[in-house]
């Protein structure tokens, strides 16, 4: 007998056999997708261990460091003690602080209709929990954020992809997504600013997509973690502020990207009080609370001045048309104008035709042989499989460096030069 308990079989099933050692898991936790942008971070750490030189355009992260007052304010509240268990749906403070932020998107909220998270990932892993059953239909964004499917599935309900279009006058096609609706379905995710595409749903689009959600009894998720990244408004307009979609709309949000306060792990949802204390019992039972000196640093975040915000946005401006130029120079590429946040996504089809390659093959080229991180079109579903998505929250002379590598990279067809 062997000193694990009699197991003397350790085959795997990368071996093609079941470890018959190995605990049996959840089906619904195997069939769990997982977000690619960890995964070719990892990859990219891992080649950097072994001296190699890599320009990380693969996660969503401002490079910028988070704004002094804000750390100053997570320092003292750690000083003062505020290192304790807090209430489950956050402290009364920052859940004032969020509810006060709110008329500047238009939408009117209490302290109640808030609710505080480690992360606005598990805000709507939550949310969803919340609202969904299984057997469920949820209109999901396709190209889209991959945990909006990937939790879907994983409660038991059905991702349904509608498509995102850059080339749509308001990013989406309302008529396409409305003829998706059926019986089944039970709510709509919006993302705008929309990651990857960049894109904004425009106030036309928004008003249609409050009425089908009328029409059809549906609720709304609407991401607008990058509400505050755009460069043609002040801020985007939210879903929540038409009339009588309050009561319709969970909005997610958080610090991570305005604020570049992406590992302090803080969000923060606005949704009918209802859903808000089904969303606290869902917190109470996984993560318990927020940490409150975290808490205190977000209540600086959104009452102290925004100044950093202001400079975040133009500087993601002058990225944003330096990647977006130097893109559309390649052979076989074509790059729109992303409206908002910080990501460009470039249709390479005719470059991987001339290549006859996959865009996920592309992707492990440009990272293995060149040095550049980034993420294939098809980690963010069906409907942009020939895309490449590239994060420009980075410094100028990253995305230079990342453009004098994709040159070669993505070659030159023999019968001409680049256009």
């Amino acid at each position: 007998m062997s000193s694990d308990g009699g197991c003397t079989d350790r085959r795997t099933a990368a071996d093609g056999v079941a470890d018959a050692c190995a605990p049996r898991l959840a089906r619904r936790v195997v069939s769990l997708g997982v977000e690619a942008a960890f995964e070719v971070l990892g990859r990219a750490r891992a080649l950097e261990a072994q001296g190699r030189d890599i320009v990380h355009l693969e996660a969503g992260e401002p490079d910028i460091a988070t704004p002094p007052h804000i750390i100053e304010a997570g320092v003292r509240a750690m000083r003062n003690g505020e290192t304790r268990y807090t209430p489950s749906p956050g402290t009364a403070e920052l859940r004032s602080a969020v509810a006060e932020s709110l008329p500047a998107r238009g939408v009117h909220a209490a302290p109640e209709n808030v609710v505080i998270t480690p992360g606005s990932k598990l805000l709507l892993f939550h949310a969803l929990h919340a609202l969904l059953e299984p057997g469920d239909d949820v209109l999901v964004p396709d190209p889209g954020y991959p945990a909006y499917a990937s939790v879907t599935a994983f409660i038991g309900a059905r991702p349904i992809g509608y498509p995102v279009d850059a080339a749509c006058a308001d990013g989406l096609d309302v008529e396409a997504l409305a003829t998706l609706i059926t019986p089944r379905t039970r709510a709509l995710v919006l993302n705008s600013p929309h990651n990857p595409t960049g894109t904004t749903v425009g106030h036309a689009a928004l008003e249609r997509i409050a009425e089908l959600a009328r029409r059809h009894d549906l609720m709304l998720i609407s991401d607008e973690i990058y509400g505050r990244l755009t460069f043609g408004a002040e801020a985007a307009e939210s879903v929540a502020a038409l009339p009588g979609m309050a009561a319709r709309t969970v909005i997610v949000d958080g610090f991570s990207k305005a604020y570049a306060m992406t590992g302090w792990r803080l969000g923060y949802g606005v949704m009918p009080v209802p859903v808000a204390r089904a969303v606290a019992k869902l917190v109470n039972n996984s993560a318990a609370c927020t940490p409150g000196f975290v808490q205190a640093a977000g209540v600086a975040a959104l009452r102290g001045p925004q100044d950093s915000v202001s400079a975040l946005v133009c500087a993601l401006r002058t990225k944003r048309d330096r990647i977006v130029a130097g893109l559309n120079a390649l052979s076989g590429v074509t790059c729109p104008l992303p409206g908002g946040a910080f990501y460009a996504f470039p249709d390479v089809t005719d470059a991987l035709a001339r290549m006859d390659l996959t865009a996920g093959a592309l992707a492990e080229r440009l990272l293995v042989d060149h040095g550049v991180a980034c993420l294939p079109g098809s980690a963010f579903g069906v409907g942009a499989e020939r895309r490449l998505r590239f994060s420009y929250a980075t410094s100028l002379a990253s995305i230079d460096t990342a453009l004098d590598r994709l040159r070669p990279a993505v070659g030159v067809p023999q019968d001409g030069p680049p256009r």
